[in-house]
């Protein structure tokens, strides 16, 4: 008990110890992009089911148990232009010492031109994100669990690269009996180690995650909400260069207000799963914030909408995700996990 009191007490105190970052003004922002298709497909962010799934453990450590032990799970996603993100995972389960993973999270830019400054052409070259996490999970009681990402950050950009180290702390209580979840997260805690250029050092996509879930006993659903950044409450962004923030006839600057509400919203992902059968399940969710800074008013289309699938198949489970982030397009992932201590099994 005093052990849960002192991890209580941190997570009280780590909403004050964080800043608030908008986008764009922190590095390795691919440590929050998921390749998972479960994660995509529910919003992006999804921490609060505890099952066999090794993917939700990346997010969130505390998820990790001994359901996952021997699985091996590899994901990937293509973004636009080349971009492309990926992940490889896998679980081992240790008893009372708890549940550990190892995962591998990259993300590749795709090949650039080398050129001087008169455009004339060398070459070229090509720039990639990488992270290796280990991360450890650990039942407390029947209800609460533990768990902690350590992750080592490799960020090479041609001749400009950075090294740092960040680390993920979650707090979970999961009741099977009334199928209740609930998860607090602090994600990327950490410093940029070796800096890009000299005497830069810049921040990490430091945040405070809270997410809850309820599943249904004679309804074949699983409903999850989602907020993000709990650290800070207003993370709205304002585009600079947007001409409808401008007088037409003064060219006055009129800057743009958001209430409350339209602050709030922004945090939100809500999500569903629809368990048909042990075997077959569909996702969809909604992320406010995406859909908010994202769409285009005259074509909003299904902005900030994101579904999937899950399939297994034998020893397979097979998913996939797509996000849709703005008219331009939307990301497909895919993965594929599979028990490696099935294999070799005897059938009764």
């Amino acid at each position: 008990m005093r052990q849960l009191l002192r991890i209580s007490f941190a997570f009280l105190l780590l909403p004050s110890l964080a800043f608030s970052q908008e986008g764009g003004s922190a590095i390795y922002s691919f440590l929050n992009i998921p390749a998972s298709a479960r994660i995509a497909a529910l919003g992006g962010t999804f921490i609060s089911v505890k099952d066999n799934d090794l993917n939700c453990a990346l997010q969130n450590p505390a998820a990790l148990n001994p359901l996952m032990d021997k699985y091996l799970s590899f994901s990937g996603v293509s973004y636009f232009d080349g971009v492309k993100f990926g992940d490889a995972a896998f679980a081992k389960s240790f008893g009372k010492k708890g549940t550990f993973d190892v995962w591998m999270h990259y993300g590749n830019y795709g090949s650039f031109k080398e050129a001087d400054e008169t455009g004339i052409v060398s070459g070229t070259f090509t720039a990639a994100d990488y992270a290796l996490s280990l991360g450890w999970g650990y039942q407390l009681n029947k209800l609460f669990s533990v768990g902690v990402n350590l992750k080592g950050i490799y960020s090479d950009y041609y001749i400009m690269n950075s090294w740092g180290l960040a680390g993920d702390l979650s707090f979970m209580l999961h009741d099977t009996a009334s199928g209740w979840s609930a998860t607090l997260l602090a994600r990327n805690i950490g410093a940029q180690l070796k800096t890009y250029v000299p005497d830069n050092r810049e921040p990490l996509p430091l945040e405070v995650v809270g997410a809850v879930s309820k599943k249904f006993a004679h309804v074949p659903a699983r409903l999850n909400l989602t907020w993000r950044h709990m650290e800070v409450y207003d993370i709205s962004y304002i585009d600079p260069n947007d001409q409808t923030n401008y007088d037409a006839l003064t060219g006055e600057y009129k800057p743009v207000k958001y209430n409350f509400w339209e602050k709030g919203i922004r945090h939100i992902i809500v999500g569903t799963e629809i368990l048909l059968s042990k075997n077959f399940h569909l996702r969809v969710a909604y992320n406010f914030q995406r859909r908010q800074e994202l769409l285009v008013d005259s074509r909003p289309r299904t902005v900030g909408l994101s579904f999937g699938v899950g399939l297994k198949i034998s020893k397979f489970i097979i998913s996939y995700g797509r996000a849709s982030y703005h008219l331009a397009g939307a990301s497909n992932h895919f993965s594929l996990a599979v028990n490696i201590g099935e294999f070799g099994k005897k059938k009764n």
